[in-house]
């Protein structure tokens, strides 16, 4: 059975087709100041018609979201709670729901409704889901303070745990990478994470974000790169 996976990211689409565990294709989509307005559209129209797949999983890693615990039901409230978070045009986006019982959270997010709606249309089974639900469920948790970042083009997700407890959760737009490093450890200080005290742990794009890696590194006693996202290693399509 053939898959298509679809990652949909700040200004970017990757897609993946794999059988069973072999990988057979994967690519990669950015907006830049020279494509259309409406590119990514575009190219997933083509990866939709063009592509022979029998079933579908679309992971979104847009910043529209909110983290909530597990056993919260009001879920008419789903936008409200994202609009505290980010703008939102409810017209335009299809509200979701990602949840993880292994550690108790849930996640509200949108998928832009143009984009489900073509996805729909393809009429095969689709699995919809939020980035920051499949990271957490391939975190390998000690009872630790940790910080788990995953980083994308121009894009990077972080969680903080603390004994196997979600603290803290985002997703943020990343223009600067000095920006971001002061946002990391000012988000530490406060949660109340010591820098020597606080292991660190990078995934996703390490050699595009060198540079900020080896800054942080200056900061922090103790970071691992667990995953790089070279072709056919992306474990959020996973």
């Amino acid at each position: 059975m053939h898959k298509l996976s679809l990652l949909f990211t700040k200004d970017g689409l990757q897609y993946r087709i794999s059988k069973n565990k072999a990988f057979l294709e994967e690519s990669t989509f950015f907006v830049s100041e020279e494509t259309p307005e409406n590119f990514i559209e575009q190219k997933l129209g083509e990866i939709l018609s063009q592509k022979q797949f029998d079933e579908i999983s679309v992971i979104s890693a847009l910043n529209q979201f909110t983290l909530m615990p597990a056993d919260f039901s009001a879920h008419e409230l789903g936008f409200d709670l994202i609009s505290y978070n980010s703008e939102i045009n409810r017209e335009h986006e299809e509200l979701m729901l990602a949840v993880n019982k292994k550690f108790g959270v849930q996640f509200y997010f949108t998928l832009p409704k143009k984009y489900y709606l073509e996805i729909k249309n393809i009429q095969k089974p689709t699995r919809f889901n939020f980035s920051g639900e499949q990271f957490l469920n391939n975190l390998n948790v000690k009872n630790q303070k940790e910080i788990h970042i995953n980083l994308y083009h121009n894009q990077c997700e972080f969680f903080a745990l603390e004994e196997k407890k979600v603290i803290l959760y985002n997703n943020l737009d990343v223009n600067s990478e000095v920006d971001f490093l002061y946002f990391i450890m000012f988000t530490l200080s406060k949660i109340g994470f010591g820098t020597d005290e606080t292991s660190f742990f990078v995934y996703g794009e390490t050699t595009e974000n060198e540079t900020f890696i080896s800054e942080l590194q200056k900061f922090v006693k103790s970071l691992k790169i667990v995953f790089d996202n070279l072709p056919q290693k992306n474990f959020i399509l996973n």
